[in-house]
C-alpha cells in the first residue's frame, strides 16, 4: 500500500513527495497494527546512490510474494530525495543542499527541512530502521555498515545479522549530528547505516545480499516468520587502522586483486597505465595487511587520488567471501 508521508508543490506546477510502501499482514485492523512491530527502510537520500533500489525492490518482492509469513509492519522509503534521483545528483538539485545533513529537520524551516521533519516523524517508533547509501562513482565499497560507537552496543547485535562483509565502528567526532541515522538513534530507533556498491549504478548481488540481511534482522525483531537465509560472519573494526593507497602520476588505473579481499603487505593492487605509450607508469601495491574494503572503480586517475583502502590493525571475522 503507497501512503504520501510528506509533499509540497513546487513552482513548476509540480508535486514532490516522499511516499512509502507498507507491507502488513492481510486482513489485520488497525488497532492490531498499532500493536505490531515495525521495521523501516529508507533508501534515496542521496540521488546519485542507486543500490538501495535494488536492495528495497528484492525486499519487496520477496514480502509481496511471502504475505502469510508478515507478522509486523514493513515501510519501505524508496525515494527519500526524489528530485536528486530524478536529476541523478547526490543532494537537492538547484538548492546545493545534502539532505544528509539537514535532518532531524525543523516544521518552520524551508520546505525540504520541514520535510526531513515529516520523514523523521513518521519513522519514529519503528523498532529497526535502515539507511542504505552507495559510493560515489569513483570507488566501490564492500558492504558495510558504519555504526557511531555511542551507540555500538545496541546496534551490533542488528548489524551482525545484517548479512554485510563489514562493521566499521567510527569515532563519535567523526559522525555528523545533521544525518538521517544519527537523528533516529538519538529519538531511540535503532538505525543501521548501509554503504554498498558504487555509485550511479545497481550491482544486482549487493542487493541479493542486503534483502538477505534485511529478512534476518526482520525475523530478529519478530516481523518475518519465514525461512532466513544464511548470514555471513562480517570483519569488525574497532579501533583498526585505514591504510590509503594513492595515485602519484595520471593515467588509467587497472585492478590486480578483487575487490573485498584480504591482501598482503606488499601485494600488487593494480597498475597506473600509460595506454598510449604502452608502459606502466605506477605499480600500486597493499602498504600493510588487511582487508581491501574500497578499491577504484573509475579507471581515469589523477595524482593524490584515491585508488583503495586497506582495513588492518584491530579486526575481527573473516569478512566478504575471504
Amino acid at each position: 500500500m503507497r501512503i504520501e508521508v510528506s509533499s509540497r508543490e513546487l513552482a513548476t506546477g509540480e508535486r514532490l513527495v516522499i511516499a512509502k510502501n507498507r507491507f502488513a499482514p492481510e486482513g489485520a485492523s488497525e488497532e492490531q497494527l498499532a500493536d505490531m512491530p515495525r521495521a523501516c527502510i529508507v533508501t534515496g537520500i542521496h540521488g546519485d546512490e542507486l543500490e538501495g533500489q535494488f536492495a528495497v525492490f528484492e525486499l519487496a518482492h520477496r514480502l509481496r510474494e511471502n504475505p502469510q509469513h508478515l507478522n509486523g509492519i514493513v515501510d519501505i522509503y524508496p525515494a527519500a530525495n526524489p528530485t536528486g534521483i530524478g536529476a541523478i545528483e547526490r543532494g537537492i538539485p538547484q538548492f546545493d543542499l545534502d539532505m544528509n545533513r539537514i535532518f532531524p529537520g525543523n516544521n518552520s524551516a524551508s520546505p525540504f527541512e520541514s520535510m526531513a521533519a515529516e520523514l523523521v516523524a513518521d519513522v519514529a517508533g519503528a523498532q529497526v530502521a535502515f539507511d542504505i547509501h552507495a559510493s560515489n562513482i569513483f570507488l566501490r565499497e564492500i558492504p558495510q555498515i558504519r555504526i557511531n560507537e555511542i551507540s555500538a552496543d545496541r546496534l551490533m547485535p542488528l548489524a551482525k545479522r545484517a548479512n554485510v562483509d563489514f562493521i566499521w565502528i567510527h569515532a563519535n567526532a567523526t559522525v555528523l549530528k545533521g544525518t538521517f541515522a544519527y537523528s533516529m538513534n538519538a529519538l531511540d530507533v535503532p538505525t543501521l547505516v548501509v554503504e554498498a556498491g558504487v555509485g550511479m549504478r545497481i550491482t544486482p548481488e549487493v542487493g541479493h545480499q542486503l534483502a538477505d540481511g534485511m529478512l534476518a534482522v526482520l525475523a530478529d525483531v519478530g516481523i518475518w516468520t519465514g525461512p532466513v537465509p544464511e548470514v555471513r560472519t562480517p570483519t569488525v573494526s574497532t579501533d583498526g587502522e585505514v591504510a590509503f593507497v594513492n595515485a602519484d602520476v595520471a593515467g588509467v588505473f587497472v585492478p590486480s586483486v578483487e575487490h573485498s579481499l584480504h591482501v598482503e603487505e606488499g601485494q600488487s593492487i593494480g597498475n597506473i597505465l600509460d595506454c598510449g605509450e604502452g608502459t606502466v607508469l605506477q605499480e600500486l601495491v597493499a602498504p600493510t595487511s588487511g582487508l581491501l574494503f574500497t578499491l577504484r572503480e573509475y579507471p581515469v586517475v589523477y595524482p593524490g587520488g584515491l585508488i583503495a583502502r586497506v582495513l588492518g590493525g584491530n579486526v575481527t571475522g573473516q569478512g566478504g567471501d575471504a
